[in-house]
This record gives structure tokens, C-alpha cells and sequence, in this order.
């Protein structure tokens, strides 16, 4: 399938944005963070919030789940965490760099599909797929129907991701798929929901220190390098500013408004976790939404088997250690 000009500019995109994590804030995580109410918001707390992030996802993954498929796995820290859970876990992962991150990470505990979701064939079935912010890229008619063909029978989908809310004003927050149109669509398929959580108010400081970033850092930056090339090449400067003077003023009105803000995240998006599985399992027989290695992290009530294993751990407000 032949890459389009948005695939492979999110593709570096996403790419920039794993080498800027790790190398700043000594992450290898590329999610939103789950900020709690004692958590300040705070660059330097982003790397904490991703991994409350983490702990939050997994812990809403049924006890009798055995594989699964990381959808967009990014540098493969999330697949990481689920492998030293006891998991079995493939990955998929459009992005050769990061393909290569994950496989260094992961070593031989996990197959690294490197295509796009919708270009993965394999025999492979599992018992849930998920999907960690990588939805929104996939159009969700072809995202469920190849899902359902991946899963063993009563499978579960789980998807933690940005969904667009039905407002009259114009967002300036790319990403997300229409809410209301993804309900519409996924009523149409065997499917049962199970969980469906609002999370926007924990994921919205995300943006006011991406917000912070741009307008603290990156447009000054932009600003000395453009007055560098104002001063060295005036003419070439003037002529490319006449030539690309539409597109500058996009990405000035896009990353430089001011529009990347926690409020406005929570007035144009709804970011949700949503549980589903296969029909013709009753709710009753859903089993407990916690891993017994993790901990019941959303009762805050860690698991007394991961006080006395040597599987991973959690802290005493029920959250994973790392």
C-alpha cells in the first residue's frame, strides 16, 4: 500500500517526538499522561503522568486475557510492561525507527509487525487487541471488521484514545474521531461494551505543557532562527517567507495560537477508555478488570501477589513501579 503524505509526516512526527521524550524528559513513553490530584502539572512530571498512564490502561485489561496485540506500539514500553505482566504480546508498528526501538526493547518475547494495521496479515489470533492513542488514525469501519477477524472467540477490544466532541465551534486540536459517529459504528457489530471511561479531566494538562513548550521554547527558537536567516540572507529570507506565507501562517495559527490548552482539550475532545468484547458473553461473566500481577490499581488496593512475587510491583497508592 502506497504511504500518503499524512501517513508518513505522522510517522515522523511521532518519530521526532520519541527521540525529543527520551532524550528531555528520559522517557520512552509517547501517550498523554494521567495526571492525578497530587500530581503537579508540571514538564517535569510528564514522565510520571505517562507511566500513571500506563498502570491506569492496564489495569483495565480481564484476568482471563492471555495475548495481545499492541496496536501502535511506539518505542514498545507499553508491550514492555504487559510482557514482564506474564502476557503474551505482538506488536504492530508502521514507523521503522521506532519497529526498531520496540525490537531492541523487546528482543525475541514479541513478533514486531512492521505495517500498518490495516496492511497486517498473520494466522496469529488473540484473545485482546489494544490500542493506545492509535485509533484515531484508522478508519474505525476497517479498524473493527479486521479486528474482529484477529480476536480468539470472546475477545476484547480495548481502546484508550481522543475522540472528537459534537460542538458548533471550530477546534484548532487535531486528532480524534467524531464520538457520536464511533457509537454509531460500532453498534453495528457483534460487540458488547464493558467499560466506557471518561478520562479528559486526568489526560487535559497534557496539552497546557505541550502549550507551555511551544510557546516558551519552540517559538522562540523558531523566532532567533528566522531573525539569523533575516540577517545572513535577506533576500532569500523575504522571497521564501512570499513563497510558503500560507502554509507559515497555518503552522503559526496551529502550534503558536495558543489554542493547545487544557480547556480547550476538554471543550472539542472527549478522551475515553472503552472495553468491548465479542457478544453472547453476559456482563456477569466478564471477569474482574484487573491482572492479578498488577494490582487493583483503580480500588487503590494493591494485589497482596505482587508483594510476595517476583513479578512487578506496585506503590502504596496502587500504582506500578518502574
Amino acid at each position: 500500500m502506497h504511504k500518503s503524505r499524512k501517513a508518513v509526516s505522522r510517522n515522523v512526527g511521532v518519530e521526532i517526538g520519541a527521540i525529543c521524550s527520551k532524550y528531555f524528559l528520559k522517557s520512552q513513553h509517547l501517550h498523554y499522561g494521567y495526571w492525578t490530584s497530587d500530581l503537579e502539572v508540571d514538564i517535569a512530571n510528564l514522565r510520571i503522568a505517562q507511566e500513571n498512564y500506563a498502570g491506569f490502561l492496564i489495569s483495565h485489561i480481564p484476568s482471563d486475557v492471555k495475548s495481545i496485540l499492541d496496536v501502535g506500539c511506539g518505542s514498545g514500553q507499553i508491550a514492555k510492561m504487559l510482557l514482564d505482566a506474564g502476557y503474551q504480546v505482538d506488536c504492530v508498528s508502521p514507523s521503522s525507527y521506532l519497529s526498531n526501538q520496540a525490537r531492541q526493547l523487546l528482543g525475541a518475547r514479541s513478533i514486531i509487525f512492521e505495517c500498518f494495521y490495516e496492511e497486517l496479515e498473520t494466522p496469529n489470533r488473540y484473545d485482546l487487541i489494544l490500542f493506545s492513542e492509535s485509533f484515531q488514525y484508522i478508519k474505525p469501519q476497517e479498524a473493527i471488521s479486521r479486528t474482529l477477524g484477529l480476536l480468539n472467540e470472546g475477545g476484547y477490544i480495548l481502546i484508550c484514545d481522543i475522540f472528537k466532541r459534537d460542538t458548533p465551534d471550530k477546534s484548532l486540536l487535531p486528532g480524534g474521531h467524531p464520538l457520536k459517529t464511533f457509537y454509531d459504528i460500532v453498534s453495528q457489530y457483534p460487540l458488547e461494551l464493558v467499560k466506557d471511561l471518561d478520562i479528559t479531566e486526568q489526560t487535559a494538562p497534557t496539552l497546557d505543557i505541550v502549550n507551555d513548550a511551544l510557546n516558551k521554547v519552540i517559538r522562540p527558537s523558531a523566532d532567533l532562527a528566522q531573525q539569523f536567516l533575516n540577517d545572513l540572507y535577506p533576500l532569500m529570507s523575504r522571497c521564501l517567507k512570499f513563497l510558503y506565507r500560507k502554509r507559515i501562517s497555518r503552522i503559526s495559527e496551529k502550534y503558536f495560537s495558543g489554542a493547545k490548552t487544557g480547556e480547550n482539550f476538554k471543550k472539542f475532545k472527549s478522551y475515553r477508555l472503552l472495553l468491548y468484547r465479542q457478544a453472547g458473553v453476559i456482563a456477569d461473566e466478564v471477569p474482574h478488570l484487573t491482572h492479578p500481577c498488577l494490582g487493583a490499581i483503580v480500588n487503590r488496593d494493591p494485589c497482596p501477589v505482587c508483594r510476595t512475587s517476583d513479578g512487578p510491583r506496585v506503590t502504596s497508592d496502587g500504582f506500578l513501579e518502574v
